[in-house]
């Protein structure tokens, strides 16, 4: 499975940052991650690349227009999550995806510098 950098929601998570849509939140990424049931909600009123925008990976192997497509959320569709950022981070890098890796690193500085808090 080759897992791609979805540039378009490195962008889209730049602009929310830079528009204080941000959680800088200490917990646990599994408490904050959108379940199916969320996502299945947030389909219904919006397009499929609305969908991406949240995902900082894509996987080519999937259709565009299924949800598999769409890996290392970083947000719950209304803000970006730092946890979430970490979550996409961290697992980037155990499974060798260092552009998503960096990706998600520089938008946590980017968090981070936005909230105040250096990273």
């Amino acid at each position: 499975m080759s897992i791609l950098l979805n540039s378009a929601a490195v962008t889209f998570a730049k602009d929310l940052i830079k528009h204080g849509k941000i959680k800088n939140d200490q917990g646990h990424w599994g408490q904050h991650n959108p379940g199916s049931t969320e996502e299945n909600s947030f389909l219904k009123k919006h397009e499929m690349d609305e969908y991406a925008n949240w995902h900082l990976g894509l996987d080519k192997s999937h259709s565009e227009d299924t949800k598999g497509r769409y890996k290392f959320p970083y947000g719950d569709f209304k803000a970006v999550h730092r946890d979430g950022l970490i979550a996409a981070k961290e697992r980037a890098a155990q499974q060798g995806y260092h552009d998503i890796e960096k990706a998600a690193d520089e938008l946590l500085q980017l968090l981070e510098q936005h909230a105040g808090n250096p990273a």
